[in-house]
């Protein structure tokens, strides 16, 4: 991205082209520093565009359906004359830090439709394949005029949690399952669940799915109330990605929660709670850069290390040492 012009780029943005965002979403997912300068410097320049999307965090586990949902659900919307962008974070190759598998192949009806986006990301290593830079991708889709901005995640480990620390609502998409495997999914998962849809009701599942609803409705009754939900909320529902039924519903029920949360303040802080959480983040980030750049503090660090690992040196000592000797380069 040599010579390249931010204002320009800001302008290509704001007006919705598609090429402009892919080449704004490329350059903040870059790890250059003279990228990442030029990509502070093009959010800055968005900052003030004053569009908001809906953003709607998307998990599942692997074979649920989720691309069939999101591509059902997308075209759903795009029908209703809303812009839809996808950020899908793919299976990624640890050793090329590439994607292997193309979310475009596995939505092909809403990657040509024209009120739609689609951008898989690399995970490049990162907790539970949620590449680091989402938050800003998701900035840069909402500055596009983008309405509904959905970011899946693969769904493993703590990557949830992440992904929900930069949507509206969250959302969890699951299968006709038994009573045991309610058991399964995670109570840390189910806590910050808005909603739980069930897909796959059709066919000679849709009894399971009915009654893995009911499961999973009794369930949600039984956590905590949250300050951020109305009565009845978080709610289960069935959906049939295939047929596409269920759907209209439970987007009648993600707009009633968003609007409720926007007239009640929750919506306002709890975006402003993630913006202060993603500094946060960004200097924690900045920090461990800073260590893996310089050469002298890496060496302590690993020296450091070994000595924790042999039992010669207390973590909370190690640690001081590096943080001092940061400090020290800091002021040098």
């Amino acid at each position: 991205m040599t010579g390249l012009d931010v204002a320009e780029l800001a302008r290509g943005v704001q007006a919705g082209e598609r090429r402009a965002l892919a080449r704004a979403i490329t350059l903040v997912e870059s790890r250059r520093a003279d990228h990442r300068a030029e990509a502070g410097a093009l959010l800055e320049a968005l900052a003030g565009s004053g569009r908001q999307a809906l953003r709607i965090g998307l998990s599942g586990t692997p074979g649920v359906g989720k691309s069939t949902f999101i591509e059902s659900f997308g075209m759903m919307l795009t029908a209703q004359g809303l812009r839809v962008a996808v950020l899908a974070v793919d299976p990624s190759s640890a050793r090329s830090g590439g994607s292997i598998l193309g979310d475009k192949t596995r939505m092909d009806r809403l990657s040509r439709d024209p009120r739609a986006f689609i951008r898989p990301s690399p995970s490049q290593a990162q907790l539970g394949g949620v590449a680091r830079r989402s938050r800003e991708a998701v900035a840069l889709c909402e500055a596009a005029g983008f309405d509904v901005v959905l970011i899946e995640t693969v769904g493993v480990g703590q990557s949830e949690t992440l992904v929900a620390g930069m949507a509206d609502l969250f959302v969890l998409l699951l299968a006709p399952a038994g009573g045991d495997e309610l058991q399964g999914v995670k109570r840390g998962i189910m806590e910050i669940a808005d909603l739980i849809l069930v897909n796959k009701a059709d066919g000679d599942l849709k009894p399971a799915a009915l009654r893995t609803v009911a499961d999973y409705a009794g369930a949600l009754r039984l956590l905590r109330k949250r300050v951020q939900d109305p009565e009845g909320f978080p709610k289960a529902l069935a959906v049939s990605a295939l047929e596409e039924a269920g759907l209209a519903a439970a987007w009648a029920e993600m707009k009633a929660l968003a609007d409720w949360r926007r007239a009640n303040g929750h919506f306002v802080r709890v975006r402003a709670e993630q913006a202060r959480a993603w500094f946060e983040d960004e200097v924690r980030q900045g920090l461990l850069a800073r260590l893996e750049r310089d050469a002298g503090l890496r060496a302590r660090m690993a020296a450091l290390g070994d000595a924790v690992e042999a039992g010669s040196a207390a973590p909370s000592r190690a640690a001081a040492e590096v943080l001092a000797a940061l400090e020290a380069a800091g002021q040098g």
